[in-house]
Parts: structure tokens; sequence; C-alpha cells
């Protein structure tokens, strides 16, 4: 079975990650041990280590505790940062549930065996292309890759077809991305199961000698609307959410998909899991069915993230292109290698 948008990035450093941990504060109560029985009531506490969008998992956590009663503490956090903290933790570990932004984290974990399995609940309300084959965590958001552009400065007829134009001595000087940020590097990732190592390697050298570098998906875009580059690879989000704000870090941007099953139509998915270590299962795997069930995913769909729902058959915001539409990769997240990843873009001088 195989996951359509999962990708892994680049590993932080162990070091990295505990002080990345230890900044984002929150400490953990004793939690209560709930019932071990699936349709019990549950009760008690349980910790959340977040990497996903932090006002979008406080949304779900509030609602969650007004059904439930049970407290949640918030560790917020990067993706690597917090699943290097959770491996070092190992079995001691206070978190009850990993949440991440992209999925490579959550393959990080999964492979040093510290998730528990889903239960049938949440693998009925999310589709099996948002989940590894392997069932140990599962999708609970999705983004897309996008090509933005300045609309001022390129048409549609000069658009690069597919992500591997970029490479093109043509493109030098005339487009950007955030290299260092775990969004592109899951881009990465998937572009090397795709096309391979030799192909990646390739790409990512020429990379080097025509892009522009930024400090995160927003400065890209940023970039893009005030002329300074013609376009940025990054995530759909961005745009939609600027739109539905003041829309002046956008006004001048357009969104191209590549779609054709191309490397940038790459789908990412954000996911979620309840370590083995939970002291308090019940609540935990209720959290995770909450968040994948129908009332988690509409607060998803209206929210304002603009991220694109999985579970529960909810329909994504109605201004995202659907994803039946983008046309995006078939990716086995079994085989991305974030290891890879990182070595080749920092060989490539991008990290």
């Amino acid at each position: 079975m195989k996951i359509r948008n999962s990708a892994l990035a680049g590993i932080a450093l162990a070091a990295t990650a505990a002080l990345g941990l230890t900044a984002c504060g929150g400490s953990t109560s004793p939690a209560a041990t709930g019932s071990a029985s699936a349709d019990a009531k549950v009760s008690g506490e349980i910790t959340v280590y977040n990497a996903q969008h932090e006002s979008m998992t406080k949304a779900w956590v509030e609602e969650f505790t007004k059904e439930t009663g049970v407290k949640v503490t918030l560790r917020q956090g990067k993706d690597t940062e917090m699943s290097n903290q959770i491996i070092q933790e190992g079995d001691k570990s206070p978190a009850d549930v990993f949440i991440t932004e992209n999925s490579p984290a959550m393959t990080q974990v999964e492979n040093a065996g510290l998730f528990a399995d889903l239960t049938d609940e949440v693998k009925k309300q999310v589709p099996a292309e948002y989940r590894p084959s392997t069932n140990k965590w599962t999708g609970v958001a999705a983004r897309s890759t996008v090509f933005v552009y300045n609309k001022e400065k390129l048409t549609e007829d000069k658009l690069p077809k597919s992500l591997s134009d970029l490479a093109g001595p043509e493109w030098k000087g005339r487009w950007g991305a955030s290299p260092s940020g775990a969004d592109f590097q899951a881009i990465v990732s998937a572009y090397l199961e795709l096309k391979g190592e030799a192909e990646t390697e390739k790409w990512l050298t020429a990379m080097k000698e025509n892009f522009k570098g930024y400090q995160g998906n927003g400065a890209v875009m940023k970039a893009v609307n005030a002329g300074e580059i013609e376009g940025g690879v990054i995530y759909h989000y961005y745009y939609f959410g600027d739109q539905a704000k003041t829309g002046e870090n956008s006004k001048n941007v357009a969104s191209h998909y590549f779609k054709n099953q191309d490397p940038g139509a790459f789908v990412s998915v954000s996911g979620g899991g309840v370590l083995k270590s939970s002291k308090n299962k019940a609540a935990a795997d209720a959290f995770l069915a909450f968040i994948t069930g129908k009332k988690g995913q509409e607060q998803l769909q209206t929210g304002k993230d603009f991220e694109y729902t999985v579970g529960a058959g909810v329909a994504s915001n109605d201004k995202l292109v659907p994803l039946a539409e983008l046309q995006a990769p078939t990716v086995d997240s079994s085989k991305l290698n974030s290891k890879k990843v990182t070595e080749l873009m920092t060989k490539a001088g991008l990290l």
C-alpha cells in the first residue's frame, strides 16, 4: 500500500532538538491511565508534542477537551527537533501523541519502533493513500507544492512545465526557495524517490547555481510579490493565508500547479501518531480519532490555515484546488531517505 503524499525532511542534530524543545516550553503533569477499552469513556490527561500549526492544534485541543474533559498539555516545536527528542526519550517519553507538519519526522519515530498501531476507527476515517501501509501513524492534513510567480513578470506561457526545468540556465537568478526548512527538504525527498540519486544530485547542483535562498516560505512569497525574483517553490497555503488577511504579500502573486505526476506536484502529509509508551493510550487514541474525524476535519476545513482535509470524508476549503485535480505523484513513504537528502543538499552547498 502506498501513500501519495508523505516525505522525509533532513534530520536535525540531537542537541538542536533538545534546545528546540526546551525553547518551546511546557511541562507535563502526571497523566492518568485511561481505560484499555476502545469504547470506554476517556478521562485524565495527555501530552501532545506538536510540530503542526499551533493555532490549528490548539483549536483541536480546545474542542476535544470540551467534549471529553481530557486535559491536554501541548509542547510546541519543529518537526525534526521533536522527533529526535522523542527518540532520545525512548519509552520514557512523556509524549502521548506526536503531530507534525511534514511526514519525515513521523517516519523517524516509526523507524525507532516507538509508535503504537492505529485504531480501527482512525483507519476507517482516513483513506489508505494518506496513511503508510504500516498503519503506525496517519495523515491528519495535507499541503501541495506550488510555484508562486509574479504576475507582472511572468505570463502563463512562460511558466516552468516541471520542477526539473528550474535547473536550466535560463532560470539563473530568477527563482527562490527556503532550502533549510523541512518543507523544501520534503519536496527534495520526493524528487529523490521519483528521479533517483544521480538526477537529484544534478538538480540540486544546478539549483545552487540558479536560485536565491530565503528563510521560510513566507519570505519566498514576499520576495516574489516584491519582484525580487520571478517565482518560488513553496507550499500552497501561504498564498491563501495571506489573501485571507490583507493580501499585502501576495497581491502580485499567482500559483502554478505542476500536475502530471511531476515531482513539483508533490503533496505532503501532516502526520499524527500515538506513542507506545503513552500512559493514557485510550485518551491518546481518542484524540487522534477526533482530529481525523468529522468535527476535527471540519475545523481544518473552516480554519485559517488553508490546509487540505484528509479524513472522515470532509471536503477541503472550497477556495483550494481539489486534491483529486492536483495529479500528485505516488510516493511510497517507506522508501524515502531523509539522511540521503541531507547528504545531497549539503554536498550541493544548500545546507
